[in-house]
């Protein structure tokens, strides 16, 4: 399995004594789950609550306590470059990736993302729900697209070989990022509008415009994304899995929980233990190459391309 999204960062930044490498009840995900799950790779975004004040230093506690809780343990190994994925596989290590969700922080400066660059971020989403000085979200009335900073830090990101990452973003920012990219770009943590119509959900011409680009989507767990009334369940899940390879998208899926991003889980998706129960409903509709497409391969060849070499 690789996972794209995860908020056990900002869970530690909340609480330090959160116990990741042995397992706390206060997180989803744990070291102990990762392993029973047979993880390939977990993707750990940085992301900074408003309630966090001090510009910059929480985004480097959040590093730091990547480093010193996740990167610590013997058999995770930090995931920076194809060779290191590479290496991971070969030695059967859990892969990390950092990621960083939402911008605000860096307040148009380049250099802190060159920075952040150079301490392991491989990718980049630029808002949360909200606007900064980089793009509006996907939940500011205005619904405005790129700055022209916003503009510059993609252009950055792509010099640098980080990966954009739209999920959160407007849709006119979503269509800059589109006009703008010369590198296949993500949506990370994102379901189908047209299953469930939630503006955090990808239009069917997103789809196809990830698609067109042979980027990837991450299908996400977040109950209210997946169906509007509960319970919801992993044949909900499948639905929006069946309509974006309708659209074409077979070879396009990843997986992209958010778990510990959510107060409330799917019936049978709570957390890493529980996803070969999404596995064993896939293998009933899809056959076993599919299904191991959309539970890592996708996401491998991705990131395997993507990744800087070395």
């Amino acid at each position: 399995m690789i996972d794209f999204h995860c908020d056990v960062l900002c869970k530690l930044l909340d609480d330090d004594r959160l116990d990741f490498a042995a397992g706390s009840d206060g997180l989803d995900v744990t070291f102990p789950r990762l392993k029973a799950a047979g993880s390939l790779l977990q993707t750990f975004a940085v992301y900074i609550p408003e309630r966090q004040h001090g510009g910059m230093t929480p985004v480097w506690r959040s590093i730091d306590l990547f480093y010193r809780k996740v990167l610590s343990i013997p058999g995770i190994r930090l995931i920076r470059s194809a060779a290191d994925l590479e290496a991971a596989g070969r030695e059967r290590q859990i892969g990390a990736l950092l990621s960083l969700e939402g911008v605000d922080r860096l307040d148009g400066d380049l250099t802190l993302l060159r920075i952040l660059y150079r301490l392991g971020v491989r990718a980049v989403g630029l808002t949360w729900n909200h606007a900064n000085w980089a793009a509006d979200g996907v939940m500011e009335p205005r619904g405005a697209g790129l700055t022209g900073k916003g503009k510059e830090f993609v252009r950055e990101c792509e010099r640098l070989g980080i990966i954009v990452d739209v999920s959160h973003l407007s849709e006119a920012g979503f269509w800059d990022v589109c006009d703008l990219a010369g590198r296949p770009f993500i949506a990370s943590h994102s379901n189908a509008r047209s299953v469930c119509d939630h503006p955090r959900n990808l239009t069917d011409d997103q789809i196809r415009a990830i698609i067109a680009v042979d980027g990837r989507i991450g299908m996400t767990f977040v109950p209210w994304f997946v169906r509007p009334e509960a319970p919801v369940t992993t044949d909900d899940l499948l639905r929006h899995i069946e309509h974006v390879c309708a659209l074409g998208g077979d070879r396009h899926i990843m997986l992209g929980s958010d778990f510990d991003g959510i107060d409330r889980h799917m019936e049978d998706l709570r957390s890493p233990e529980d996803v070969w129960r999404l596995k064993e409903a896939l293998l009933k509709r899809y056959s076993a190459e599919q299904t191991e497409r959309f539970f890592s391969g996708n996401a491998l060849r991705y990131l395997t391309a993507m990744l800087p070499a070395t």
